[in-house]
C-alpha cells in the first residue's frame, strides 16, 4: 500500500504537463530507427553517468547458486 504522501506525490506528478509530455514523447520514439553510431554514443553517455564498479576483494561463493 502507498502512504498518503506517496499518493499525493503521484497525483501531483500525474498533473504535471511537462512530465506527461515526456512520457508521451518516449512512447513515440522508435529505437529500431537508431543508427549503430547513435547507439554507441548512448552507451558512452551511460558509462559517464555511472562510476566504475569496485572490484570485489572476496571470492564469490557459488555453491548455493540455483537456476
Amino acid at each position: 500500500m502507498l502512504s498518503e504522501d506517496e499518493i499525493q506525490e503521484m497525483l501531483v506528478d500525474a498533473n504535471n504537463v511537462s512530465r506527461r509530455d515526456s512520457f508521451r514523447f518516449s512512447k513515440k520514439s522508435n529505437i529500431l530507427n537508431i543508427s549503430f553510431d547513435e547507439y554507441l554514443n548512448f552507451l558512452n553517455d551511460i558509462q559517464q553517468i555511472f562510476s566504475p564498479c569496485k572490484k570485489a576483494r572476496n571470492i564469490t561463493l557459488t555453491a548455493l547458486n540455483k537456476l
